[in-house]
C-alpha cells in the first residue's frame, strides 16, 4: 500500500462530515474504498490487516475495517464495515472525554441536524468491539447505503462511516434473549430516515447477581454519557411486592446521578447506605423537600461506583419486598427522552 501523506490542509469536523456523507463507498468493495479514498484525497497505508486512510489530520489517521470472522456472516458483498476517523484526542479521565464528545456532537448537530438515533453502546460495541472504560456514547445520522456516527473512541471521539445494513444487520441479531446479550441503550426520534429501522428483542435478568451486574454497567458510566449526549435521564423503578407495586427508586441524571428511595417503613433504609437531604446537599436541585427522604448523590463523570450503587438498590428491593429480579420494574416514563424513544437493552428489567 501507498504511505505517501495527504493533504495537510485540516477541514472543520462539519466540513469532514459533509465530505464523508457526499463520497460513493462504491459498495465498500476494494474498488469502492480506493475511489472513496480518491475521492478524500487521503492516501492508502497500513497493512493488509490493519489497513488505513492517511487523512494528515492532527488526530491521526482513518482506520478501515475489514470485513474478518467477527463481521462475515453480517455483510452482504461488503469488504470493509467502516472507516473511523479519530477527531479530537483528550485526557483520558471521564470528564474530559464526555466534553471532548459534547463538543464535536454539538457541532455535528449544528451542521447535519439533530442525529435520528443516539444512545450508548455499552460495554459491546458494534462486532463485538470493547468500548472506553469511560462509557460508550454515540450519535448516528441514519442514511441508506451508508450511516454517519460520532462514536468514543479509545483516545477521543472518532467520526465512523459505515454501510448501514451490516451495522443494523448485527444489532437486530443481538436479540437472542440470553443474558447480556445486548448491552448500553438505544434511542430513536422521529426523523422520517428511521423508517424501517428494526429493533431487536431483549432479554431478561434471571438472578440478582445478574441485576446487580447489568445495574452497576449503566450506572456508574451514565452521568459521562448523559454529559456527553447533553440529555438527562429520568427514571423511576417499580417494585412488585405483595402488596402492589410501589415507586421505590427515582434515578435522576444529566450531568450527574441523583438517586431516591421511597422505602416502605420497616426498611432500615439508613443502614443500606441511604442518606439525607442534609448529608446529600447536592440532590436539593433535583428534589426541593424532603420527598424522598432517603437519597444519594453519587456524583460527576466518572464518579459513580456502579457496583456499589446497584448493590445497595437491589438490597433495598429485595428488603421491601421484591422477591425475583422481574419484580424490579423500570418506569414506561424512562422511555422518553428528550424527543427520542430509547430502549434500556443492557438492564435485562422489564419496563412497564
Amino acid at each position: 500500500m501507498n504511505g505517501q501523506r495527504g493533504s495537510t490542509t485540516e477541514p472543520s469536523l462539519a466540513d469532514l462530515a459533509r465530505r464523508l456523507l457526499a463520497v460513493d463507498t462504491g459498495g465498500w468493495t476494494p474498488d469502492g474504498v480506493e475511489a472513496l479514498a480518491d475521492g478524500l484525497g487521503w492516501a492508502r497505508g497500513g497493512t493488509a490487516d490493519h489497513p488505513v486512510l492517511v487523512t494528515g489530520r492532527s488526530t491521526g489517521d482513518a482506520r478501515l475495517r475489514p470485513v474478518g470472522t467477527y463481521e462475515e456472516r453480517y455483510a452482504d458483498g461488503e469488504s470493509y464495515v467502516e472507516l473511523a476517523v479519530p477527531v479530537a484526542s483528550a485526557a483520558p479521565d471521564a470528564a474530559a472525554q464526555a466534553a471532548a464528545f459534547r463538543a464535536a456532537g454539538e457541532e455535528l448537530t449544528a451542521a447535519l441536524g439533530r442525529p435520528s438515533v443516539m444512545g450508548s453502546h455499552g460495554d459491546m460495541g458494534p462486532f463485538y468491539d470493547s468500548g472506553p472504560p469511560w462509557g460508550a456514547p454515540f450519535m448516528r445520522w441514519r442514511g441508506s447505503p451508508d450511516t454517519l456516527e460520532l462514536r468514543a473512541g479509545k483516545s477521543g471521539p472518532e467520526l465512523v462511516l459505515q454501510p448501514t445494513g451490516p451495522a443494523e444487520n448485527w444489532f437486530w441479531r443481538q436479540g437472542i434473549g440470553e443474558e447480556h446479550a445486548i448491552s448500553g441503550f438505544f434511542g430513536s426520534n422521529r426523523d422520517p430516515v428511521n423508517a424501517g429501522l428494526g429493533f431487536p428483542g431483549g432479554w431478561t435478568a434471571r438472578s440478582w447477581e445478574t441485576v446487580t451486574r447489568s445495574l452497576g454497567d449503566f450506572l456508574g458510566p451514565l452521568p459521562t454519557e448523559a454529559t456527553a449526549l447533553g440529555i438527562s435521564i429520568g427514571m423511576p423503578f417499580y417494585g412488585r411486592t405483595a402488596g402492589g407495586a410501589p415507586l421505590l427508586f427515582d434515578v435522576t441524571c444529566g450531568d450527574r446521578l441523583s438517586i431516591g428511595c421511597f422505602a416502605p417503613d420497616g426498611v432500615d433504609a439508613a443502614s443500606l447506605g441511604w442518606g439525607t437531604a442534609a448529608e446529600h446537599p447536592g440532590t436539593a436541585s433535583v428534589w426541593r423537600d424532603d420527598d424522598p427522604v432517603w437519597r444519594v448523590d453519587a456524583g460527576g463523570p466518572g464518579e459513580p461506583d456502579g457496583r456499589a450503587l446497584a448493590a445497595m438498590l437491589v438490597a433495598t428491593a429485595r428488603a421491601a419486598g421484591v422477591s425475583e429480579p422481574t419484580g424490579l420494574i423500570v418506569g414506561g416514563e424512562a422511555e422518553y427522552v428528550d424527543g427520542y424513544h430509547v430502549r434500556y437493552y443492557g438492564l435485562g428489567l422489564p419496563t412497564g
